[in-house]
């Protein structure tokens, strides 16, 4: 077995996995990144500086043990590298793949500070754990004991299936409810892809289903069954469904045809690819074929839609963000990638109305600058005089971020207690609410976020419910 020395980042550059050139992977919606090869991998791993103090691991919010995982992937101990990074995280697949690691783990690399180039951690991530799905190292969910101890999970989308995961490993009865005819939530139908593509997704909502986790889809609580009904049927609830009320703008002309949600055109994409028939995609409402596109917004949604549009053959796709790139807060890999793939960025710029009858043909825009740095640091947009100028659009795509439903009023539930934003109150740490026995994780607590934040808080919840349990059972045997 060969092994690589770690501290190698002084003779061996950063090297991402290849990536196909943008005019081939255009033509589809698959990953763009290969796998590496074998070699490759261990070879980036052995880039690890083993520093006494892991920033990466402190920056992840599962604080996944990296600096061991790498290590041990350097000396071609896969098997090993893999059970160590699944023990923290329920679905690394997952993230290597969509986490923003240039903002989390890699963003604080010791030698990225220092100007060497960051270990590729999410890349090795991915790479070990498609090599355990390939190898059959993956173990199916087996609890040593049933119990009749029974949770309910409101939505199924990273956060409602790292709970489960962790629940039916304990033996648990577990049954997730999801308004969709799929498990998965955001990672199904609002990620696109080629940064995540739908098997990946389904193998893990099969491996929870093979293991006794019962999904019960096209159920909307408040619609199909009530909430009260949902606390008699169950010893704990956990709420984890999510923020996925868009934000709008207060501008003239938002109600024009041609104007759509975010989520509603991802959505309408993902079922295409799954080979649903999408009326809306089909008569052209959310699809960007022939269309001039253009994305409001800067955040990681925002880049998910013009690149889905460049696929669907938009005639040309451009992002209107009032900030500049440097303070953008989607993935910069992400902007590069779009940029390669042939998006147009207007930055700093805002929309002042939108120019049609009935259906959208333009956005008025604003050119604007950047203020002097505020008490916070940052520096606040603020407008140009006379740089008013009219964008052809005949597809507008509103990626402007994510609010919670009103889940008391939807719900008949007054005494599930909210936050000033609508979010769900929960306790910090144990994830309890205002009600006994119902817990809320994801972003309906902390707004809309990242999917390993909603892993994080899926799996504190579960430790909660567990807790619940053994407290139950102990009073029960004494």
């Amino acid at each position: 077995m060969s092994r690589h020395p770690m501290l190698s980042f002084v003779d061996i550059a950063n090297a991402m996995p290849s990536k196909r050139e943008a005019s081939q992977r255009l033509g589809d919606f698959s990953e763009i990144y290969d796998d590496y090869p074998p070699d490759l991998a261990s070879q980036q791993a052995s880039r690890c500086s083993q520093c006494g103090v892991p920033y990466c691991q402190t920056h992840c919010p599962l604080h996944n043990n990296i600096p061991d995982w790498l290590k041990l992937t350097a000396e071609q101990r896969y098997r090993e590298a893999y059970d160590l990074s699944q023990q923290t995280n329920s679905f690394p697949e997952i993230c290597g793949r969509i986490c923003p690691q240039d903002r989390l783990c890699e963003g604080n690399c010791v030698i990225e500070q220092s100007g060497h180039g960051t270990v590729t951690i999410g890349s090795v991530e991915r790479y070990l754990t498609d090599m355990a799905w390939r190898e059959g190292w993956v173990e199916p969910i087996r609890p040593v004991r049933q119990h009749d101890f029974s949770v309910g999970i409101v939505g199924s989308g990273p956060a409602g299936l790292a709970a489960a995961d962790r629940l039916r490993r304990s033996g648990l009865h577990v049954v997730v409810y999801d308004r969709h005819d799929r498990a998965g939530g955001l990672l199904t139908y609002g990620i696109p892809g080629f940064k995540l593509e739908k098997r990946i997704v389904m193998r893990r909502v099969e491996q929870l289903s093979d293991g006794g986790t019962e999904f019960r889809l096209n159920v909307e609580v408040g619609r199909d069954v009530a909430f009260a009904e949902l606390q008699r049927r169950h010893d704990a609830l956990l709420i984890a469904t999510g923020a996925y009320k868009s934000r709008d703008l207060a501008c003239p002309g938002i109600g024009s045809n041609g104007i759509v949600a975010a989520i509603d055109y991802l959505t309408a994409s993902n079922r295409k690819s799954f080979g649903d028939e999408v009326p809306e995609f089909d008569g052209g409402r959310l699809n960007a074929s022939g269309k001039k596109v253009v994305v409001i917004g800067g955040g990681d949604t925002a880049m998910d839609c013009v690149r889905t549009a460049v696929r669907q053959e938009a005639r040309s796709v451009t992002c209107l963000y009032r900030r500049d790139r440097e303070n953008m807060p989607g993935s910069r890999r992400e902007v590069h990638n779009a940029e390669e793939e042939g998006v147009e960025f207007d930055w700093l710029t805002v929309p002042l109305a939108f120019v049609g009858s009935r259906t959208v043909r333009g956005i008025h825009v604003q050119r604007m600058r950047l203020s002097d740095r505020d008490a916070t640091g940052r520096r606040a947009p603020e407008p140009i005089a006379g740089s008013t100028v009219i964008r052809d659009a005949d597809l507008v795509i509103k990626a402007l971020g994510f609010e919670p439903e009103d889940l008391p009023g939807t719900w008949e539930a007054r005494e599930l207690e909210v936050t000033g934003w609508g979010t769900v109150r929960s306790r910090f740490g144990t994830h309890e609410t205002s009600i006994p026995g119902v817990y809320a994780a994801g972003d309906i607590v902390r707004g809309a976020s990242l999917v390993v934040w909603a892993i994080r808080d899926g799996q504190e919840a579960a430790d909660s419910i567990l807790g619940q349990f053994r407290r139950t059972t102990s009073a029960a045997e004494n």
